[in-house]
């Protein structure tokens, strides 16, 4: 037995071994480079590191509209390198002694002033919600109407994103209130002030639209 066993040891550190390439996810400057950092030669400056999340966003004017028929919010940033810079924002009110004819007029003009002074290269919207009282439906619908047909009539593309999506984009939950919402879109723009509620909506939509783009078409907002 102990002969046997002396033997099988032999023939196991006997048994040739076949060296195989392995392929690595990484090129061949990068391996260097960690070949490098573990014999210590490396200097902070040598190591790449991954660029920030604002600097791979195409450059744009996105232009963010929260429709409703006595308060419309709507926010114009742009995407850059270094993050982002709010344009404008607002919400365009109207009285309730208003016809809604009256009211949709206002909204149109005052988004043509908007498009007209920021030239925003896209526009992203609410997307449609399901209302139990069908007159505030049909409300929505019209000031919603209002505001496309003037964006669409200066030839921007428009994207509609869900609210549950914007809050869960801008939050990271999609029943969040619209004061976390407020208070992120803040943070995010470094605001000197908490937006309007509508506002501060209409900026999410423009955030989120532009984190949706950051990611190579994974979740594709849909065009509308």
């Amino acid at each position: 037995m102990r002969r046997d066993g002396h033997v099988a040891a032999f023939l196991l550190l006997q048994l040739p071994r076949r060296w195989q390439p392995v392929r690595v996810g990484i090129s061949r400057q990068q391996f260097e480079q960690m070949q490098q950092r573990l014999n210590g030669k490396t200097s902070r400056a040598a190591v790449q590191c991954p660029a920030p999340r604002a600097s791979r966003l195409a450059p744009q004017i996105i232009l963010g509209i929260d429709p409703s028929l006595r308060g419309t919010g709507y926010g114009v940033i742009r995407t850059e390198k270094s993050g982002f810079t709010t344009l404008a924002q607002g919400t365009i009110t109207c009285p309730k002694d208003w016809e809604r004819s009256r009211c949709l007029a206002k909204i149109s003009q005052t988004l043509r002033d908007v498009l007209r002074a920021h030239q925003p290269t896209v526009c992203v919207v609410e997307g449609l919600f399901f209302a139990q009282n069908l007159k505030t439906a049909i409300i929505m619908g019209e000031a919603r109407g209002a505001a496309m047909a003037t964006v669409a009539e200066a030839g921007l593309d428009i994207y509609e994103i869900a609210t549950r999506k914007v809050k869960q984009a801008i939050v990271g939950y999609g029943a969040a209130q619209k004061i976390a919402v407020a208070k992120m879109v803040q943070r995010m723009l470094n605001l000197a002030e908490l937006p309007a509620p509508d506002a501060a909506d209409a900026l999410a939509l423009a955030l989120a639209h532009a984190q949706e783009n950051s990611r190579h078409g994974l979740n594709t907002p849909k065009k509308i």
